[in-house]
């Protein structure tokens, strides 16, 4: 993890800002690195962000939310049109696919419009505020609301006596790393509560395969049942409000019209608006890009919004996941659409809803669990226990 600052501007503005560095996934060879930014200081209108890798062999292939290149070892990840002004306490975040050799540790160094990363704020003048300083934030925002006031509440939490310590070993992990721990906004549980327990998905199909209607149908359908595996987890639990949550596939994304074999209105469809080198769903429907709910630019309103997008990648192994949606291969994903269990997107499923990683340590007496990437196919009890324990902790934001 590391933290860092905003350059001033020409007019001596106070800068400073918060950068944090996770590897969210990584197999054989490669991995995904999610990037967030902070901005702590007056507001920007444009950012460039570097950082060097510490070992040879690290390098970035492909990226979303940022032009990425790199020169030796050194990488620059400059914004991109929508993300690029950042008013105070603002976030963006920022990722991409890489490839590592021998190792693959997490960078230190950053600087931030040509400044090292302090952690600290500099004012505009010596008689300005003191400089503040944060910890490692918890994933990627755009804003962030007030602190709770109160405690959150442990009512019916119950879980086997055998999963205390590591459960309590996870969330004392989340509160020491994670400092918008509690007031992030767009963890999947934001996302179920705003839509009423429901959710809405855009497909990025980053693929030159075609896709009949049937397949079509079938990709919606394994969609909807692998995060009802999540959702089933929290059915009757612990003040949990849904006994569902209805996935409804709203539209599609893509190069070329002609790979989808279909003609019927029955989702939107977006052609060659291209982002992060892949179709993106238009913009002004995404939760991402509007996460105080105005749809307004939308074609359709809001009923064609969509919460997250299934980016499904050609020739892509491993995955990526987080509030703005999943990411794994399509030949995977299409080879399993008939599987109980398909594994990567449950894992990246599971940080949507705020699962961590656990490439560097192990909770005490587990060994294989979904979000332990590689050592379980399906959502075993430990999974099952740290996703009500994050409903535990923020149940009361939404009165429960």
């Amino acid at each position: 993890m590391a933290w860092g600052m905003f350059v001033p501007t020409a007019h001596a503005a106070a800068a400073g800002c918060q950068v944090t560095y996770r590897v969210s996934s990584q197999w054989g060879g490669g991995f995904t690195g999610d990037v967030a930014l902070t901005n702590l200081g007056d507001p920007v209108t444009a950012w460039t962000l570097k950082w060097t890798f510490p070992a040879a062999g690290q390098t970035v292939s492909q990226g979303w939310n940022a032009t990425f290149s790199q020169s030796g070892a050194q990488v620059t990840a400059v914004n991109l049109g929508y993300n690029g002004s950042l008013g105070t306490g603002a976030s963006t975040s920022i990722g991409f696919n890489g490839a590592w050799t021998a190792a693959n540790p997490v960078p230190t160094a950053f600087t931030l419009n040509g400044v090292t990363c302090t952690g600290t704020t500099t004012p505009a003048s010596p008689s300005a505020s003191p400089s503040r300083s944060t910890a490692p934030s918890a994933s990627p925002s755009r804003s962030a609301g007030p602190s709770p006031s109160t405690s959150p509440s442990s009512s019916a939490w119950n879980p086997p006596a055998s999963l205390v310590q590591p459960l309590n070993e996870v969330w004392a992990h989340y509160e020491s790393t994670y400092n918008q721990l509690y007031t992030f906004r767009n963890y999947g549980w934001d996302q179920v509560m705003a839509g009423g327990g429901q959710i809405n998905y855009c497909v990025r199909w980053d693929s030159s395969a075609h896709v009949t209607a049937a397949q079509r149908d079938q990709i919606h359908a394994a969609l909807g049942r692998q995060f009802k595996k999540w959702i089933d987890v929290m059915a009757g639990h612990n003040g949990w409000p849904y006994p569902n949550v209805p996935v409804k596939v709203v539209g599609w994304a893509v190069r070329d019209r002609s790979t989808l074999e279909w003609t019927d209105s029955s989702v939107d469809v977006y052609v060659n608006n291209i982002r992060e080198n892949a179709p993106q769903c238009s913009e002004p429907c995404g939760r991402f890009f509007h996460q105080d709910g105005n749809y307004s630019g939308c074609p359709g309103g809001t009923a064609h919004h969509y919460d997250m997008s299934l980016w499904l990648t050609a020739g892509m192994s491993g995955g990526a996941g987080g509030d703005w949606g999943q990411r794994i291969g399509s030949e995977y994903y299409t080879s399993n659409l008939n599987s109980d269990n398909i594994h990567i997107l449950l894992h990246e499923i599971g940080h949507t809803f705020g699962l961590d990683d656990f490439y560097d340590w192990t909770p005490t007496g587990q060994c294989c669990f979904i979000m332990k990437a590689g050592s379980a196919t399906s959502i075993t009890d430990f999974d099952k226990w740290m996703l009500r324990d994050w409903w535990r902790h923020l149940k009361s934001r939404w009165g429960y």
